[in-house]
């Protein structure tokens, strides 16, 4: 049976690592939400798949919880007191790049959006299955541990001012690190490594959530934008992403104040 260790007038609970052995087991995930029986039931089905949970009910706790514990991926309820989660995925996303799966209270996609506008990996709206959940931290933390346990032979492509590398999972702009969650490395190296080639929002779904994904391709114009945003300030004298109207997206280095027909 799992342990228990209370921190923070209760706010914090820490669970024992379950003996299952399971491809990502001793992962650590760190699940809030202020819903006590959401917390107890996600800490049930993802101990009993082998990992260890810690749990906090409002974003204060969250953040000390982050901090403290140092996990692996974070499932974050949007809906909480003392600071919501758009806040505390802010201050995740400020300090670290750690897959983060937001919890909605709704399908909503103002909701959605604003959270991977901010860098969460994925959602899940409520209510959900808790096999679904647990699938989706598999499958996050399957792509995180693959790209962090990848060969050391380099495996680099370079444009005009930018390098990405997939040994590294990371990618530098004019000789500056650029901060990539997880989910927007793989869409650069997707479309990085195939350069003039047009994909569409499909494939890219496919390719980078996997069939597994129950989103819609919206989710990639929202990340698309968000690697311009990093990939392309103002003032940078190349455009690399580029918009195929109808189609999809394709990635090409051209000088600013070119366009791409």
């Amino acid at each position: 049976m799992p342990t228990h260790a209370n921190t923070s007038g209760g706010r914090l609970q820490v669970e024992s690592t379950a003996t299952k052995v399971n491809p990502v087991s001793h992962s650590r995930i760190l699940v809030v939400d202020d819903e006590p029986n959401v917390l107890e039931l996600l800490s049930l089905y993802l101990n009993r798949e082998g990992f260890t949970v810690s749990t906090a009910a409002d974003g204060k706790a969250a953040v000390q919880a982050f901090d403290s514990l140092q996990p692996d991926l974070v499932v974050l309820d949007i809906m909480l007191p003392e600071m919501d989660g758009w806040e505390v995925c802010r201050n995740i996303r400020g300090k670290s790049q750690t897959p983060i799966i937001m919890l909605t209270a709704r399908n909503d996609d103002y909701d959605r959006i604003i959270g991977l506008e901010m860098g969460a990996d994925d959602y899940l709206p409520k209510p959900f299955n808790p096999r679904e959940l647990v699938a989706r931290v598999k499958a996050v933390l399957r792509r995180t541990k693959s790209a962090d346990n990848s060969e050391t032979t380099s495996e680099m492509l370079r444009f005009p001012l930018l390098d990405v590398d997939k040994n590294r999972h990371a990618a530098r702009l004019v000789d500056t690190e650029i901060p990539l969650t997880p989910k927007e490395f793989d869409l650069l190296w997707a479309l990085a490594s195939h350069p003039g080639r047009t994909f569409t929002r499909e494939e890219l779904l496919e390719h980078i959530w996997g069939y597994d994904f129950f989103g819609d391709d919206r989710t990639i114009d929202v990340h698309i934008k968000r690697l311009r945003r990093k990939l392309e300030p103002d003032g940078h004298p190349y455009r690399y992403i580029h918009t195929i109207w109808g189609v999809g997206y394709r990635m090409e280095a051209v000088a600013a104040t070119e366009e791409v027909q």
